[in-house]
């Protein structure tokens, strides 16, 4: 088996910026300062390729740029702007992080939408957000949820899945994942970020919780199956690592490719995590 070409720093473009930073978010709830101390960390570290962007809350952007002034970092900190405040908070936001361009760059802005995702909503995303920033929506789950990940992608923007969290209600079921991707997959161009409990790389049941948590292995080769028309929920349940690894290596470079312009990131409170089991399974 060969990976496919690599990517920044050596890395195989199926893995490259896969890994977006929230460890200001649960489960890590890291505090500021070591939060980007441990990022900055990672972003000159051996596997800065696999690394994204740094998610911060709307509401904590001044905390964010007093540390910041603090590292006095080489290039600007890529950013996604995670809006807490309100849809009408986000001019404000947008405004202070670009009047400190020498310390961030926007690439992504997130946000939940309503109940309804009505079409008035989703034209003020895209009025209140540069046209060379990502839009990030998160439908809720729920009665509808399909149709709103459809109107979210037809207004420009990435449809957000969350894939766990602290209660089992936040964990999607394995066909509500396959349906979810079914519905992006069928959209040309469209792009989709996952986030919650997609630290480690294959599906498991933490012994903790007792929660069954995806993998983000396993979505990474359902993405493929789903793009090939492979068996997507199959590989959703699968909790042989080497087995998705081995079919995750055996991807053409246009198929990896492919894969990540469907699933473009995911966020992770922890690095180190993903990292060690990608290295496990000898992807890194």
């Amino acid at each position: 088996m060969e990976l496919p070409p690599p990517g920044p720093r050596g890395i195989p473009p199926l893995l490259a910026r896969l890994v977006d930073d929230s460890a200001l978010f649960p489960p890590g709830n890291a505090a500021m300062p070591e939060a980007l101390r441990a990022h900055f960390e990672a972003r000159g570290g051996e596997h800065a390729g696999v690394l994204g962007v740094f998610l911060c809350q709307a509401s904590r952007l001044p905390e964010l740029i007093t540390e910041l002034i603090k590292v006095r970092p080489t290039k600007p900190l890529p950013l996604s702007l995670i809006i807490d405040t309100g849809l009408g908070g986000v001019p404000k936001a947008i405004s202070i992080v670009e009047s400190r361009s020498e310390l961030l760059a926007l690439r992504m802005v997130e946000m939940p939408a309503p109940s309804d995702v009505d079409e008035v909503w989703l034209e003020r995303v895209s009025e209140f957000v540069p046209e060379d920033v990502e839009r990030v929506v998160e439908p809720r789950r729920g009665v509808g949820w399909l149709d709103g990940v459809r109107n979210v992608i037809e207004h420009g923007s990435w449809p957000k899945i969350r894939c766990g969290g602290l209660s089992s209600e936040n964990f999607p079921s394995v066909d509500e994942v396959a349906d979810f991707l079914s519905v992006v997959s069928t959209v040309s161009g469209a792009s989709f970020k996952a986030t919650n409990s997609l630290h480690r790389a294959v599906r498991h049941a933490d012994p903790d919780t007792g929660f069954t948590h995806h993998g983000f292995l396993n979505l990474l080769v359902a993405s493929a199956r789903c793009l090939s028309g492979g068996n997507v929920r199959e590989a959703l349940e699968v909790t042989d690592g080497e087995a998705l690894a081995a079919e995750a290596a055996d991807l053409s470079a246009d198929a990896a490719k492919a894969v990540r312009a469907l699933f473009a990131s995911y966020a992770s409170a922890t690095f180190d995590e993903p990292i060690a089991d990608l290295k496990g399974l000898g992807l890194l």
